[in-house]
């Protein structure tokens, strides 16, 4: 009898302690994903792309920096494009999301739409579009919003503007309504051009971006 309640107890033992070490593996797996750097995906134009800027002027080379600084585990993919449009947008994506697999996209796009004078609904069908392929690869949006100038007439102004709003809403995404809040007015911080900001002015777009950002990379 005592051989037997042995081999049981030797049995059971042999047991637990596989099932206490698959429980160890699968508590590291998940602490592993847990803790690994989350990717944030920025997809936009060239605002984003540092047009005419030294590398690493730009307000996603800031972003960047400032997670690192704040100890914030995330890696930056700047797979924005000068002249990109809303569509072009849409049609990269895919790809996009296929190899980097991103947590976050950060999507800043519309305002080459808008300067062409574009219908806005093309363009928020577009953005619709990207942020349903985002959520079907588990990622995460946020929006940031552009402006149109004065001379475009005040209609299509407004609805350009107001389509970020609407848009975040439904898709459920923060937004950073105005990315160029505090320097569109200000014509001392824009190239020659007049449509792309200089390198100083992209510390105030990063100001105007960062609680959001920071709040989304975090979100779970």
């Amino acid at each position: 009898m005592l051989n037997v309640l042995d081999g049981l107890k030797n049995g059971l033992s042999k047991k637990l302690s596989v099932q206490a070490l698959s429980a160890l593996l699968l508590l590291s797996a998940a602490a592993s994903a847990y803790s690994a750097p989350k990717t944030v995906l920025v997809l936009g134009d060239s605002l984003s792309a540092e047009y005419g800027l030294a590398r690493g002027a730009g307000w996603v080379a800031l972003a960047e920096q400032k997670l690192k600084a704040q100890k914030i585990d995330a890696t930056v993919v700047n797979a924005s494009v000068s002249g990109e449009t809303t569509s072009g947008g849409r049609s990269r994506l895919p790809a996009l999301l296929q190899k980097y697999k991103p947590a976050l996209v950060v999507i800043e796009l519309g305002a080459n739409d808008g300067l062409r004078g574009l219908p806005v609904a093309a363009a928020e069908t577009n953005l619709r579009a990207m942020a349903d392929a985002a959520a079907k690869a588990d990622a995460r949006v946020m929006l940031i919003g552009m402006r149109m100038p004065p001379n475009y007439g005040r209609d299509y102004a407004d609805k350009f503007f107001a389509m970020y709003g609407s848009l975040s809403k439904e898709i459920k995404a923060p937004l950073v309504p105005f990315m160029l809040d505090g320097v569109a007015d200000k014509p001392q911080l824009f190239q020659p051009d007049r449509l792309h900001p200089l390198a100083e002015a992209h510390t105030t777009i990063l100001a105007n971006i960062w609680p959001v950002l920071q709040k989304s990379i975090k979100a779970k």
